[in-house]
């Protein structure tokens, strides 16, 4: 239990801190290409996670494992960002992180295709009631949306088709090594593959930001970057990934509040119905009565973590 207590804590923390950089992000997408943002955000947080790798001597994933933590790492930390950047072009802080809320549901049904959870008719219920909150928050509230935010909200459901997907593949493998070290290899990958679709898309240079603009990729790099998914990863390794994922219904109040205490976004009561109705669903999915499988049966024949 204090296992997954420690888990569920990361995880939560987790998604606060995300929450903040969904407000970050969409203050830059302005000055910098979706590519490149990735870049500064993954490369500050692969280069911060390397020397503590080395102080703490957490020791990295097999070397048979590693073509597979390559590959997670361009799923979550290159496929993931580039379509989360790119939908903060177009929507707002507040709407992009309420897609971003369907996380958990995303990744129940993945786990249930995968075998990895089972779908019971309350987790059905609750996927249902959170997805009609979406829909409500996301169709009401248009009207009052920047020009093509759909556009955005569809491109943020992408990137949470890649994190639902990164939570349930990845498990195994993190315990199998330390999350510490998991992360700095995934985010090595992944912000190489964004530096080679940043240098595909013109000459690399350096941006021309203010120091309200430095500050907030520096922000992103330490806190968006290094903690926030060295706690996601930790978390992964501690308890299911359902129960990780659920943690996310926290991103879209924080972002939501700090959108409209920094950015003056609209805050509409669609938005807030819409928030109420995913909190409920998620809550309604995640508490169906069952016993939690031990962490040994969703990931059979991996380590235990120390």
């Amino acid at each position: 239990m204090a296992r997954e207590g420690m888990g569920v804590a990361a995880a939560l923390a987790s998604s606060t801190l995300g929450g903040t950089s969904v407000v970050a992000t969409r203050f830059l997408m302005g000055a910098l290409d979706p590519a490149t943002l990735g870049v500064f955000r993954f490369g500050i947080g692969c280069a911060l996670l390397l020397p503590v790798v080395a102080l703490l001597r957490a020791p990295w994933p097999p070397r048979r494992d590693w073509p597979a933590v390559a590959l997670l790492g361009l799923l979550f930390f290159a496929a993931f960002p580039f379509l989360f950047n790119a939908a903060l072009a177009h929507t707002t802080a507040a709407r992009g992180a309420l897609a971003l809320s369907t996380q958990p549901l995303l990744t129940l049904a993945v786990g249930a295709a995968l075998g990895v959870e089972r779908l019971t008719p309350r987790k059905a219920a609750g996927v249902s009631l959170a997805m009609a909150g979406v829909a409500l928050a996301l169709g009401a509230g248009l009207a009052g949306a920047p020009p093509g935010a759909w556009r955005g909200d569809l491109l943020m459901v992408g990137a949470t088709a890649c994190a639902a997907l990164y939570n349930v593949w990845s498990r195994p493998f993190v315990r199998r090594s330390s999350p510490l070290a998991f992360s700095a290899l995934g985010m090595a990958a992944g912000a190489a593959g964004l530096a080679v679709l940043a240098l595909a898309a013109g000459p690399a240079t350096l941006p021309a930001l203010d120091p309200a603009g430095w500050t907030a990729v520096l922000y992103l790099g330490i806190v968006g970057g290094a903690l926030t998914f060295f706690l996601w990863v930790f978390a992964l390794g501690r308890t299911t990934p359902t129960r990780v994922a659920i943690s996310v219904a926290v991103n879209p109040v924080v972002a939501a509040l700090l959108g409209v205490l920094t950015l003056g976004e609209p805050l509409g009561w669609p938005l807030l119905a819409g928030l109420a109705a995913v909190a409920a669903g998620i809550a309604l999915a995640s508490t169906d009565g069952r016993r939690a499988a031990p962490a040994s049966a969703a990931a059979p024949g991996s380590a235990r973590l120390p």
